[in-house]
């Protein structure tokens, strides 16, 4: 049997789950509390070459639910597109941002950092 060890790919930080969730269809959740400023890893990753150039999301990114008042931010200001925390997240509870990306709904919000919550 094959043995897996810390350098062995991971679709998810070893954290979180993916499990039915109340906003919609399968959503994101953690299996332990997370504090506030987390950061949980890359969404999205950029695919470029001669006939390709666009965002494709990660598993990390693929499972993440809409809610008005969210959890977590996707970074942007780097170039890259990292999940955080934005307040603290008890253990079982959906991961959700704010989508404000084009494509998700068709407009593009404020890139700049949200306050976190302690």
């Amino acid at each position: 049997m094959k043995t897996f060890n810390d350098k062995t790919y991971r679709p998810l930080p070893e954290q979180l789950t993916i499990k039915p969730s109340n906003i919609d269809g399968l959503g994101l959740h953690t299996n332990t509390f997370l504090d506030a400023g987390t950061v949980l890893g890359e969404t999205h990753v950029l695919v470029h070459n001669m006939d390709r150039h666009e965002w494709v999301r990660t598993p990390l990114g693929g499972f993440i639910n809409h809610n008005d008042d969210p959890n977590c931010y996707i970074s942007t200001d780097r170039g890259d597109r990292t999940l955080h925390t934005i307040k603290p997240i008890e253990a079982g509870d959906e991961l959700t941002v704010y989508y404000r990306f084009r494509g998700y709904d068709g407009t593009i919000g404020d890139d700049t950092a949200p306050n976190i919550e302690e």
